[in-house]
């Protein structure tokens, strides 16, 4: 967002009404920055139409610069905390405010219709100049796993944000004080298309406030709910003709009966219905042949059940469940889904009674998975085992593979196959569309050689989450000989120094954000400031301890490992970090070096 690096004046070979015009088909962020770099004529033409702007983090520049630079922005979107706050391993407090931001937005933005905040701290007050200032225009509004505001924000945002096509709740920690938001989007509203407050605690609401909403708003397309007895939707159901997708709902498991009358929309095709058991799974066998989406994740279905409904879904092309499907579900999975471009399998959860006890994907899953969908596209799962003969499978076949990410599990006493490090070199040398990449194993799981392995082959990789792989600072100091286009950079568990932490970070090139938990700290703690460079932020966080609860749900104690985090920035040095983050300042530090 600076132009230190915009080189000239003039524009090489193009006319400006050539380049006015061709411009915003350029979709691409990394073309548009590309091409912002040619000459400052170009530099000036980006700026001018340029529609959408991604900020990864939200303290990498500051809002009167986004201002500057892109007036005429239309859609924004915006990250606050580390990801690793998706999984408790940031601080509550830690930051991430989107204060400063909508006080922009309301004096200069005037043509922003979208606007998308991801874990972030959103304020009541917030939410009430946003609705007062671009009620008018705001058509998308997603508040993604943010927290801070309660229903009385919402309520400002029902009321005056009467052209909103998109209200984006979802995973959002909300104070519920009653459901008088979700009436007023009922009474303003006509033009809504998709309503998702799905995994959420909002439970106040009324139905027929829903139902309202499904009668006025003849584009809904897309409802996610938190819990509600299903039956209660029937209305709703029958109002909502144009729904294509419903998630959550929720089902009295002992009196299964009552829902032989239940019917959904003709067009539903993408479906999560939260805690469905065996006794309700005949509900959507009338309509599986068209589900294109199935969402299982909090689905109280055996292993068999599963293969019983996924035989049912020839079309189907996005699944989401946990490890219960097994190895068996994944070769059911692989014969009857040729289409299946997403698959998410989360790791179950005994404790809850969920029925995963016998849940087990290994290498047989995989290889099956492999050899039957051949258009598969993102694939997370957790396993209980694995080979290298299976890693080999993926990379042979999954020729369109863009996202990839494993976790082993610490489960199995014994694991087939270790090290992975063949397994991974030929997935990686196979799966060249591979653009987010994530391995998380267990020690032992990949030597040095495999991590360089990782390093030579990961050429088009912009993401990548790395946790207990490598066995020294070689290993580390290999991977960073390559990655050319590596931007962000996570790990966890690994047993590199600072040093090399830092050697690491200044030998890629294109890197913009490292976090790290749990490496050797040095005996001064001053190793890490080789990696101390302009317009770079570093910040720590000591090690703490941490009650969480335990797989038998008792509360125990835990040591929760120092983080360093360090990304660029043109802002500078944070000002409201809290005490349990430790900026150190980059300016001081050269100095002292």
């Amino acid at each position: 967002m600076e132009d230190r690096n915009v080189r000239g004046t003039s524009s090489p070979g193009l006319s400006d009404v050539v380049l006015t015009c061709v411009m915003p088909y350029v979709d691409d962020p990394k073309d548009r920055d590309a091409i912002s770099l040619v000459c400052r004529r170009w530099y000036e033409i980006d700026a001018l139409t340029r529609k959408h702007v991604t900020i990864a983090l939200c303290y990498t520049t500051k809002p009167d610069r986004l201002r500057t630079r892109f007036r005429h922005l239309e859609s924004l979107k915006l990250k606050g905390k580390p990801r690793a706050a998706m999984f408790n391993l940031i601080p509550e407090d830690w930051g991430g405010y989107v204060t400063p931001w909508v006080t922009e937005i309301a004096q200069s933005f005037d043509c922003l219709k979208s606007l998308h905040f991801r874990r972030m701290i959103v304020k009541d007050s917030d939410l009430k100049l946003l609705a007062e200032s671009r009620g008018r225009v705001l058509q998308a509004l997603k508040l993604d796993k943010c927290s801070g505001f309660t229903t009385d924000g919402l309520r400002h945002v029902g009321r005056l944000c009467r052209n909103l096509r998109t209200l984006f709740l979802e995973e959002s920690t909300i104070d519920e004080k009653d459901g008088v938001w979700l009436h007023e989007l009922a009474l303003n509203n006509t033009v809504l298309e998709t309503l998702n407050f799905y995994m959420t605690e909002l439970s106040r609401f009324s139905v027929q406030d829903l139902q309202i909403i499904a009668r006025n708003c003849r584009s809904l397309t897309s409802v996610k709910i938190s819990d509600c007895e299903i039956l209660d939707l029937l209305g709703f159901f029958q109002d909502a003709a144009a729904l294509e997708e419903f998630g959550g709902g929720l089902f009295n498991n002992e009196e299964p009966e009552r829902y032989a009358a239940l019917s959904f929309p003709a067009r539903l095709c993408r479906v999560g219905l939260t805690y469905i058991s065996e006794n309700e799974m005949h509900i959507v066998f009338p309509f599986a042949s068209r589900l294109r989406m199935l969402d299982l994740l909090y689905a109280f279905l055996s292993a068999d059940d599963l293969c019983l409904l996924i035989q049912q879904c020839p079309i189907l092309e996005v699944l989401e469940t946990r490890n219960v499907i097994g190895d068996g579900g994944l070769e059911v999975l692989a014969r009857s889904c040729k289409r299946l471009k997403r698959l998410r399998i989360e790791r179950g959860a005994d404790e809850q009674g969920m029925g995963d006890e016998g849940g087990l994907v290994s290498q047989r899953g995989l290889i099956a998975l492999a050899q039957g969908c051949l258009e598969l596209e993102y694939l997370a799962v957790y396993v209980s085992d694995i080979t290298n003969s299976s890693l080999e499978c993926i990379g042979a076949h999954s020729k369109n593979l863009s996202d990839f990410r494993l976790v082993l599990l610490d489960r199995e006493e014994k694991i087939t196959d270790l090290p992975l490090d063949n397994g991974v070199r030929a997935l990686l040398r196979g799966c060249e569309k591979i653009r987010r990449f994530a391995l998380y194993l267990r020690p032992g799981g990949l030597t040095d050689v495999g991590l360089g392995y990782i390093g030579q082959y990961s050429q088009n990789i912009r993401w990548m989450l790395l946790g207990y792989v490598g066995e020294s600072d070689e290993g580390l100091r290999e991977f960073s000989r390559g990655c050319p286009s590596l931007q962000k950079l996570e790990m966890r568990g690994c047993c590199f120094s600072e040093q090399a932490l830092a050697d690491a970070v200044m030998r890629l090139t294109s890197l913009r954000y490292v976090w790290v938990q749990g490496y050797r700290v040095s005996e001064t703690g001053r190793d890490i400031l080789a990696m101390v460079r302009p317009f770079w932020n570093i910040e720590l966080i000591p090690p703490r301890r941490m009650v969480v609860a335990n797989q038998l749900g008792e509360n125990v104690l835990n040591e929760d490992p120092a983080h360093m985090l360090a990304y660029y920035s043109l802002a500078g040095p944070r000002t409201d970090c809290p005490a349990s983050v430790i900026p150190l300042d980059p300016a001081r530090h050269l100095v002292e070096l």
